[in-house]
Formats: structure tokens, sequence, C-alpha cells
């Protein structure tokens, strides 16, 4: 075994390929093309157009896959009936909601997805809804969980599923097809090799281009004990379908055939999850026996299993579910006698002794696992004892610990996992994030909150952080248990109206990050723009350790910056819009002085429908599918620039009705933070309008071509508006008073782009003003005079009414206006509005060229 992954040999259970006849004449691979393929191979056989080596192929009667007979002592991949028990350490994958997968093959049987499949939200793994359930539990291990403790990470590979322009980095020939699985694929550093040539590469593994931008699995520590994958990595579970309903060979039964459904176990009636298999009609016991443990991919002797036949009526009768013992007859006979059964169960037959294998778990030792036979005599102690003599090892702080893989009874029994580890008596601790709970509270006053609505146990917790600004707190538990009730009760309660949210978060050990390392800190947020955002969590999970990858719709960017705290280098990704930008930035803001690298760089993948500031720092004017791994690329050769940030104090003086007390009480003033433009008037009421048509309708707004549409239509609506803003408005620039010309509309801009791109400001020169940038701590002042200088300006033809730049700002409402600020649209009443320079410049990268 290699790096306790798959061995390099293979035991596929072989027969002759259906197409061989005497001597098979064509390449094996051409028996899993399509159809139609297959039709025009036989004309051009029939026409002497291809021309072949005689000689024979086999075909795997379990997973599918064909070999030539001389290529069989070259052939590396083991089959799927044996890939499972191969693997030393099991890592469960991440499967996410069904989709379409064009051009994808399932891992487990090698056939094309063609129909409803998932795939693993952390590698490459594709498998069919119906193999689901035996799919290798060998994805890649991105944390510590208190028991390895690994410096050195060999390649994890992945066959199959890659592009057809693939080449193999050892023969340099081509190693994909979108016709069949094939080429192999290492999961961190996404070398390429061909599956007789991958033993060649080195084992060791260095995470390739990207080694600077990951965050090594061994400095991550997570333990997770009562938690799934998907909690780990904070990603949303959707409901799976219930595997086990095949209806592939439904229909298929011919006069001598007959379709059988197979119960693996107790396990399986209570659940009726069968699979279907087809055999003769004057099959034997033996054979289907055989049959049935092929379908639930069971690599072991038919001999030690026998079948149990059942009614539909008696399926579910608690008598014959929880049987243990056979029933049936075993003779050796054709299975049909007189009348067919509806349904059958595969049950193991009562010995006197098993053969178990039990791996050394962490302990550095230098083989995969001991074989031992055990009796109904044996105990743990006594097992223990033999395995550290055949090892050699005089320990005796060692305990015996078994993992079970899968959920039926029969692959239960067949893939318990038994591990003898070093008896630590280390300290559990489990951090939990827990935000949405009220802002500017106390410690004290978050221990009652949670006293009260969780029903948390103070002697098994404590507050590690508070971060009352956010209103949001860190649990450091002692327990698994309390842990996992508490993270599943959040999701589930509400504060003050607002809805909970929980998130486990890992432990990041600042002290092993190697030298050069500075992890790039990923935040996606999947509602940007035209949805795209699903799309990258998925590939930046894959191309990154999911760790680092974060969704900000599950509390926010808090979680992942609390995450990176300690972190002495690192640099953030945002992907989504202007809006999103500017939230990310707002939280940095406020938790700065928190963290050891207090002034990360802040790269934009723009998601949205303007993204101005992605275009002004050369990203492009959207996302539109690019390879996320030269993205990744780009931002790794970037070079940063500063831009200027600013506050805006709104101090409200119109009083409203308190909702609690009905007593009219003025609005408490409110910071926002800027980054761009900050607008009042026209431009903030068709922003408004976009708005309120995303909330009535946000399944619609899933194109960039769609939501200009609306803010067209928006703006259409109020052509003929008249708002007079000059006259319902007073500016101050630098304590001094500026007279405002005709104008619905007023813009303070900081960036050289507005409106999806266009120059608001202009590129005339004027002596009146001092040439734009965005690190001079200045802002430009512009008047637009309606909808159709808004639309002049955007195409080009025309620029704003230059009014006004300076450092410092005040604008009084005189009457309730429509407001927005980076996209954020609302309505402010008459009160006070500050505009100022809010502390350090953020430090943005820009590549070196144009993206798109």
């Amino acid at each position: 075994i290699v790096g306790g992954r798959i061995p390099l040999y293979t035991a596929h259970p072989l027969g002759p390929c259906p197409r061989a006849g005497s001597g098979c004449k064509q390449p094996p691979l051409i028996v899993q093309f399509r159809k139609w393929f297959l039709n025009i191979f036989d004309l051009l056989w029939k026409k002497k157009s291809l021309t072949f080596l005689k000689h024979s192929c086999f075909i795997s009667t379990v997973c599918n896959f064909m070999s030539h007979e001389k290529c069989l002592k070259h052939v590396k991949i083991p089959c799927s009936c044996i890939a499972s028990s191969l693997v030393r350490i099991p890592v469960a994958h991440c499967f996410g909601p069904p989709g379409h997968y064009k051009r994808k093959f399932c891992t487990v049987c090698r056939k094309q997805l063609e129909s409803l499949a998932f795939r693993c939200e952390v590698c490459e793994l594709h498998v069919h809804t119906d193999c689901l359930p035996f799919a290798c539990s060998d994805c890649r291990q991105c944390h510590q969980d208190g028991h390895q403790d690994h410096d050195t990470y060999h390649h994890h590979w992945r066959e199959g599923n890659l592009s057809s322009s693939a080449r193999c980095e050892v023969c340099k020939k081509t190693c994909g097809s979108s016709e069949v699985l094939s080429g192999m694929r290492c999961e961190w550093c996404g070398i390429l090799a061909h599956a007789s040539c991958y033993i060649i590469v080195p084992p060791e593994c260095t995470f390739g281009r990207l080694r600077n931008m990951i965050l090594p699995p061994n400095c991550v520590r997570l333990v997770s004990r009562n938690f799934s994958k998907m909690h780990c990595f904070r990603i949303s579970e959707s409901l799976q379908t219930e595997p086990g309903k095949d209806s592939e060979n439904a229909g298929n039964e011919t006069p001598c055939k007959q379709t059988l459904k197979i119960f693996d176990g107790n396990d399986a009636v209570k659940r009726n999850q069968f699979r279907l298999i087809s055999v003769p009609r004057i099959a034997k016991s033996e054979e289907v026996v055989e049959a049935a443990l092929r379908a639930y991919y069971v690599n072991d002797d038919q001999q030690h299993y026998e079948l149990q036949t059942f009614s539909q009526q008696t399926l579910f009768s608690d008598d014959i579910i929880n049987r243990n013992d056979a029933t049936e007859e075993t003779n050796p006979g054709p299975v049909f006698r007189e009348a067919v059964p509806e349904a059958w169960i595969i049950r193991a037959k009562s010995k006197d002794h098993e053969v178990i294998r039990i791996y050394p778990g962490w302990l550095k030792v230098g083989m995969a696992y001991i074989s031992l036979r055990i009796d109904k005599e044996s105990t743990t102690q006594t097992v223990i004892k033999e395995v550290l003599r055949l090892l050699g090892r005089q320990v005796s702080n060692i305990k015996l610990i078994s993992i079970s893989l899968c959920f039926t009874s029969i692959r239960q029994m067949n893939q318990t996992r038994f591990y003898i580890v070093e008896n630590n008596k280390s300290v559990v601790r489990v951090n939990l994030f827990v935000g949405g709970l009220p802002p500017q509270l106390s410690a004290e006053e978050y221990t009652n909150i949670l006293k009260d609505d969780l029903a948390i146990k103070t002697n098994l917790l404590s507050l590690s952080h508070v971060y009352s600004v956010q209103g949001a707190v860190v649990l450091e538990m002692s327990c698994f248990s309390e842990a996992e009730r508490i993270y599943m009760l959040a999701k589930d309660t509400t504060v003050n109206d607002k809805q909970l949210t929980a998130a486990v978060i890992p432990e990041v050990l600042h002290t092993k990050l190697p030298q050069n390392c500075c992890p790039l800190l990923v935040f996606v947020n999947p509602k940007s723009g035209g949805l795209k955002g699903r799309d990258l969590l998925y590939s930046f999970r894959k191309l990154l350790n999911p760790h680092q990858v974060f969704e900000l719709t599950n509390g926010g960017p808090l979680p992942g910056f609390h995450t990176f705290s300690q972190v002495p280098y690192f640099r953030v990704l945002v992907c989504g819009g202007d809006g999103t930008v500017g939230w990310v930035l707002g939280a940095l803001e406020e938790i700065r002085h928190m963290l050891v690298c207090s002034e990360p760089s802040v790269a934009i993948l723009p998601l949205g429908t303007g993204n101005d500031l992605g275009r002004v720092l050369r990203w492009g004017a959207g996302y539109s599918g690019e390879d996320p791994y030269s993205i990744l690329i780009s931002i790794d050769e970037a070079d940063d620039v500063l831009m200027d940030r600013w506050t805006i104090l709104l101090d409200a003086q119109e009083a409203v009705e308190s909702a609690e007390n009905g007593i009219l009480e003025p609005d408490p003033p409110k910071i926002v933070q800027m980054n761009n433009y900050c607008g009042l008037g026209i431009d903030a009421e068709l922003s408004l309008g976009f708005h309120h048509a995303r909330e009535e309708e946000p399944g619609k707004f899933n194109s960039r071509f769609h939501n200009k549409g609306v803010y067209v239509k928006v703006g259409l609506q109020r052509i003929n508006h008249t708002r007079n803003l000059h006259k319902e408005i007073k500016l101050q620039v630098d304590q001094h008073e500026v007279e405002l010309p005709s104008i619905e509309g007023l813009i303070f801009i900081n960036i050289p782009s507005w409106g999806s791109g266009a120059d608001l400001w202009g590129s005339d020169h004027d002596n009146r003003f001092e040439k734009p940038r965005i690190d001079d701590g200045l802002l430009e002042v512009v008047g637009v005079t309606g909808v159709v200088h808004m639309g002049q300006v955007q195409s080009g033809l025309r620029s704003g009414i230059r009014i006004a730049q300076g450092a410092y700002f005040r604008v009084t409402l005189l009457k309730p206006t429509p407001v927005q600020v980076d996209g954020e649209p609302w309505i402010q009443p008459p009160g006070q509005m500050i505009i100022s320079v809010a502390g350090p410049k953020v430090s943005l990268p820009r590549p070196l060229a144009f993206l798109h």
C-alpha cells in the first residue's frame, strides 16, 4: 500500500469478453462505446477498413473493467468489490444534490452517467444513484482528527473523468478520454498519468503549482467524531435519493432469464433497499448467491452465504426480520421449483471462527494490517495481545476500535474495520461558531441567552471568543454529544425573530505552516449575479483545502476570518458582486484588530451584475466560466494596489414609532462602509426598484442579461419622473457650502467605474480638480439630470456634471431620500450624512493583464 491508499495490484473477477468469440478482433475499450459507434465499427470491419491483432480480451463481471489478455499483468486499478477494503484510512465523501453530468463515468460500475447521478463536493468522484452505497470511502483527507500526525503527503490518485486533451506526465501521451473511464489524476497537485504510468511518479506530493495557496492538511486539526464531513466543510446537506431501488434491469426479463429482488440483510429489509439481479431460470442456489454478492460488490466466497425467501405478505414481519439463522433448504438444486418468490434476503452462514483484519491505525509500523483468526471465546484483550505480539511491540496503553463504513448488514459485516490505536487521553475540543445573536452584548449576556434558548451546559463549554459587534460567539466544547446537540438545535432556533447560524470551525495549526505558505481564504456568495457561485464552490473545494473555502450564506465572512485569525500571512478571494465585496471588507475592518495578519490582500472574482470594482482592478466585467485554476494562478502572480475606503455616518432626525412601546423615537445613528460609490436620488431609486423586483421573484434573476434588462425596465418606468434633488438636500465639502445645480441624482465616486463600467467623471482635463485616483484620499462628486442623462453616460455619449472633489462631506437631507451604497439601496429619513475616510487603505491584487 502506498501512503495508506490504493495498492499497486488489482483483483478483478474476469470473464471472457462477450464479443470475443474465437478471438477478440477489436480493442476492448470499443466495447464501452455507444451503440452508434459499434454500428460504424462493424461496417468498417466488414469493409476491411480496420485491422487489429487477434487475441482474447476479458471483462470484469463486477465493475465492467476490460483488458486484453496480454495487458492483464499491467493492470493496476483495483476492482470496486475490493477497493474499499484496500484503503487503510477511510474518508467519507461529501455527495451533493443529484444532477446531470455530461461525458462523465461512474467510478463504481464504470458506465456512462446518462441519468441523475451524484458528485462528491470535494474530489472528482462521480457515481450513479444506485452505485452510491458502493462508492469507495477514499475521499481526500483534509485535516487531522487528533490521531494522525503526518508531515509528508503522498499523491491521492483518482481514476478517470479526464478531458480528452489530458496528457500523461510520464510518457507525455494522451491519457484522457471522453468515451471511457481512463487516466489517473492526483487530487492534490493535479498531476495526470496513465494507469500503467502513475506508479513511476514519485509518491510524495508537493501540492503542485498552488502549494503556496493551499492550506496543508497537516496544519488543520478538527476533532469531528459526531459530525459528518458535510458539517465539517459547512456544505449544505440535501435530500438524496434512496439507493437500492434499481430499475436498470426492470422490464428486461427474457423467457430464459428471471429478475430477482435481493435484500442485503435485515437492515436493508427495514429500509426497503434492494438490488435487482438477472439470473437464468434454471440457476442453482450457488449461482444466485454469487450474483447477489456481485450486485452488492462483496468479493467473498459464496460458500459462506445463503438465501432466504420471503413473500410480499411476510416481507416486513418482525418475526422474519429478527431471525438470525437461515431456515430455508440449501440444497444445490435449482432455486425455482414450483413458485417464484417475490424477494430474497442474503445472509451469512454461522461459522465457528472468523478471520479479521486488524489495522495498526496511526501507529507508525511498516505493515498495512494483521490477519487474525478469532472464535467465540476471543476477547478484545486477547486480540490486542496477539496483534502486539505479531507487531513486535510492547505497549500497554492500547485500545481496539471498530469503524463501520456502511449501513447494510452484509457489507457492514464485510467492511467493518478494526484498529489498534494508542489510548492517549487527549482533551476533547470542538469549536462551534454561533451567529445571529443580538449585537453589542457582554459575554455574560450571551451566555444567558444560550442557556435560555439552547439549554447549554456551562460545565462542558466556554465562550472562547465574543464578537459583540457582529452578534456572534465561538463556543469551545469538551463533549462531542453536547456539541452535536447545540449544532443541530441552533439551526432551528430564533432569537429576537432572527435565525441563528451554526458552523463547525477547524483549528489552524499556524506554527506548522511552511515558511513560504500564504494560504488563500475564499469567500463565495452563491446568490450573486448569474448564480455561478455553486459551481465555483465545488471547483475551489477541489483545487484547495475545503477548510479554506467558506460559503457566505452560512454565517457570513466572520467564521472564515476567525479560522484564519492566527495565520501570520494569508490572502482573501471574494467571489461575488460589489455588494458582497463591501460586505467582506466591512467585516474585515471590524475584526482587523483581532487578526495577526491585519491587512490581508483581497482579490475579487466578479459574479454580480455591475462588477465595477472588478473592472477597475482588471478582473473583468464578470465571471463567465473561466478555468478556476487559471484564476488562482493569476491571483498568485498579481501585484497589489491600494484603495481608499470611506465611512458614512447616517444620523436621522425624523422620529419614527417604536415597535415596542408605541413612542416616537428617532432612528439610532448608523455607520455604513463604502468602497465604490454612494448615490442619492434617481440613481438609488433605480437600484431600489431592482432590489424590490428581485425580492419578489428571486428565481428569475439568474443571468446578468436578465438583471440589466430589469434595470432598463425600471428606468423606463421613471423616465418622466422629476425630483428636484437640489432643493431637497444641502452639501458641504471640506467645511465649505457647495451650491448644487438642477439635478435629480447626486453620486460620490471612489473608483473610475459606475453603472457597469461607465466613466461618470469623464476624461476631459479640468483645472479645477485633480486627476482622480483610487488611493488619493479624495472623493469625486457628480450630478445627473435624470434617467436619460444616466443612459447617455452608460453609452459613453456624455459624462456627469462635475460638482466637487474633497475628503470630508456633510449632506443634509430635508426629505426622505433614496440612498444606495455599492448597490445596496434604502430610503433614508431626513437628517445628516457624513462621509469621511475610513482607517487604513485596503490592499487589492491586480493581475498583470485583463483576464477577460
